[in-house]
This record gives structure tokens, sequence and C-alpha cells, in this order.
């Protein structure tokens, strides 16, 4: 059996309880000295008459500490081979998930800074002081597009996110550019799940806000059709949670998207549907102070004739109108008030589909396979008479042959050999 040496305190604990035997000290004058309660005291000094020294030394001191985790080693070696670069939060929660191993972020943090693994990040002191977020669910939702190489291939594509203000909930979409189509997208996925929201905190950016006065883009169309009241942004400070929340895409989307072999946007967003956005808000959710919702309902609400690009046209007279190089016609129908020249609407839908309107009516069109031929007359262009107008010289002196109608064969003669 091996033989185990005391460490200092023991040692001083052995000249306590030595005095204690020889009755010089009380057994609560060496529980008061050693810095333990009485029943402790009592318990160590049996042991000690019993077992003599081996009495005061730690019965676990060879074994291996209960709260020390058996796979080290082996936790170590899985996070060198396949989550490097992993922050220790989201490398332990993969550890737990995929491999089985359970360990806290701390620990792992410690470990992976022995090994040298990790370094520790400098926090940085904020300047400026954060707006308290909104009361309810949908009070205010920022929305925000962040351009990355997210597919890992060396080229740049767009993550537009909808993060909600009370809650931080987060929804999201990729797709090649920050485009209308996939604010469009992205805002049906919102409405679908949860209802429209009361108000939109977007920047600057021309597919949000018209950058004239007095023009309005398809987005601020849409927005003032369902109500939605559009906030902008005058800096990215102003949004700052959607901003901070694309570092936590940038650092857990890629990693996921790396880790599946996912390279297409398709098979992105599927994963984003699917499990993704499940487990971001499962994990970064909170609870808004007011639990009610403030989403307004979305009752008779046709979000495919609200969410789509809208354009204006005129009628031809043969009732056709012309969109994106090709040529329609309109079917006449009565109860219609549609003439040539009449000021049409033309929506293009999400799914490419195209529908014309008049007022409120929906006309029938469909499309032409050539540009149809106008069917116009053209008359001689007559001078108009003029008032006052002086004749020429020779006119006035053969004025008679304009005012008299020549009928005879003789008259006609004559005028042809005056050379008329």
């Amino acid at each position: 059996m091996e033989v185990l040496k005391m460490n200092a305190k023991e040692r001083e604990r052995k000249a306590v309880f030595e005095m204690v035997r020889q009755k010089r000290l009380s057994i609560k004058q060496a529980s008061e000295h050693c810095e333990i309660s009485y029943r402790q005291a009592l318990r160590i000094y049996k042991s000690y008459i019993a077992e003599g020294d081996a009495g005061l030394i730690h019965k676990h001191r060879s074994e291996q500490s209960n709260r020390k985790n058996p796979h080290r080693e082996a936790i170590i070696a899985r996070y060198k081979a396949r989550y490097e670069g992993f922050g220790p939060t989201l490398a332990s929660e993969y550890l737990s998930e995929e491999d089985g191993y359970t360990v806290s972020p701390e620990t792992l943090r410690r470990w992976l800074l022995a090994e040298g693994l990790w370094k520790k990040i400098r926090k940085r002191n904020p300047h400026r002081q954060r707006r308290e977020p909104k009361a309810q669910f949908g009070e205010l939702v920022q929305i925000d597009g962040s351009i990355h190489d997210w597919l890992g291939l060396g080229t740049h594509t767009c993550l537009l996110n909808m993060v909600d203000d009370a809650t931080s909930k987060t929804l999201s979409r990729l797709d090649t550019g920050e485009t209308t189509r996939v604010v469009f997208e992205t805002l049906w996925r919102w409405i679908k799940s949860y209802g429209v929201p009361l108000s939109v905190y977007v920047d600057l950016k021309t597919v949000y806000v018209s950058p004239s006065s007095d023009g309005f883009s398809h987005f601020e169309k849409a927005c003032e059709k369902l109500g939605i009241r559009i906030i902008k942004a005058r800096s990215p400070q102003a949004k700052g949670r959607v901003e901070r929340n694309h570092r936590v895409y940038q650092d857990r989307f890629v990693k996921e998207l790396e880790l599946r072999g996912i390279s297409t946007v398709y098979e992105a967003n599927k994963l984003l549907e699917s499990t993704f956005l499940d487990k971001l808000n499962k994990k970064f959710e909170k609870p808004a102070r007011n639990d009610v919702s403030a989403h307004k309902s979305m009752e008779k609400l046709d979000l495919n004739q609200i969410l789509c690009w809208e354009y204006e046209r005129k009628l031809r007279n043969d009732y056709t109108f012309s969109f994106s190089k090709k040529h329609y016609q309109v079917k006449k129908s009565m109860g219609l008030h549609l003439k040539p020249n009449s000021k049409i609407l033309i929506r293009r839908h999400l799914n490419n589909e195209l529908s014309a309107w008049f007022g409120c009516k929906r006309l029938e069109i469909h499309e032409l396979e050539s540009r149809p031929i106008e069917n116009k007359q053209k008359l001689p262009r007559q001078k108009p008479p003029q008032e006052n107008q002086r004749l020429s010289p020779w006119r006035e002196s053969n004025e008679f042959l304009f005012q008299k109608n020549i009928t005879s064969e003789e008259e006609k003669a004559l005028l042809r050999n005056r050379g008329f």
C-alpha cells in the first residue's frame, strides 16, 4: 500500500489533536483552532486515535475527484478534429448534441486556454447608451441584410434578418442579394407565423425607402396597405439589435453550414426553416415585458396582392398594353368604364405571374405572340384657310380660273394653250 505524506495542514492538525490526547486542549478548543465544526473535530480525533497519522489524511487523496470530467482528453481531441475555431459556448452545445459529451462552457474554456486553442476576447466598453427594448412582441421589428460569404465559396450572398425588438425572436432567409423579392418573402413568412407587426425599423437603402420625397418604393407601398409604420434608421448603431444578431449568424450559421457540407442557397434556406431558426430562438429568445402580442390579425388579407410589384400602364386603342418587352390583350367586359388611354395597374407577383387591375376590378388578360399593329388611316393634311391673305400677282390676274367652273372642251383647250 502506498504511504502518503502529510501536507502542511494535516501536520498542523496532528499537533493540535496530539495536545487533545495529552489533555492539554479540549475538543471544542481544537475545533476553533482548526476552524471546523465541533462534530467534525470529534470525528477527526476518533480517526486519529484509531489509525494514527493515516486517520488525518483524506481518504480520497490518491483517487480521482468526483468533479473531474473523465472525458477531458477525448473532448479536446474531438474539438481539434471537428470544432476548432468554435467558441466554448457553441462548441459545448455541439459536443453535447452531436457527440454525447457533457461539459460546461466555462470548463471547456479553461481547457482550451490551457491547450492554447482559445484566446481571451477583449471586451470593449460601450460608448453608446442602449435604448430600452419595446414592451410587446410585434411592436417593432428590425429588418436588415448581412452581406457575407455565408457558403464559404468566396462569393458574397445576403442573409435578410428580421429581429423582434422586445423578444429578440429572429426569422431570416438567404438570397443572392438584398432585393425586394427576399424582403417580401421574409415578411410574408413573418406575417404567416406571427401576424402583421405595428412598425418596422429599416435603413435608407432604396429597397426599403424611396430616395425621392414624392416617390414610394414597392416595400413602402406594401407597408402602407398593411398598416405598418416605417421608421428610418440614420446609422447602423440605431438598429444595433439586428446588427449584433448578424454576428450570431456569422458565427453559428456559417459553422453549421460547414459541418453539414451545405453549399447552395436552396439547401441553406431549407436548413433555416427546418431546425436552425427554432434552435436559435429557443436559446436566445427572451420574454417580453408585456405578454400580449402587438401583432395585428391578417384575416381578409390577400398577401399575394399586397406583397408584389406594382406598375401603371395606359391602354392602347386596341385595348393592349406592353410590359417587360411582352404584349398583352385586355378582354372587354360589361360594366367597366374602360376606354383607350385608361390607366390600369399591373401587378407582378412573387410567383412571377401578372395580373391587371382597373380600380378594384381584375381584368382578364392574355399574352400576344407578337406586337399588335395599330390600324391608323392617315388623311391628307389640309392647310387651313387664312383670312386677309395677300394673293400673288399671277393669281390676281388669273383669279377667274379659280372661281369659274370650267366644263366645256373648248375652255379646257384654251387653258392648255395658255400653259395651264
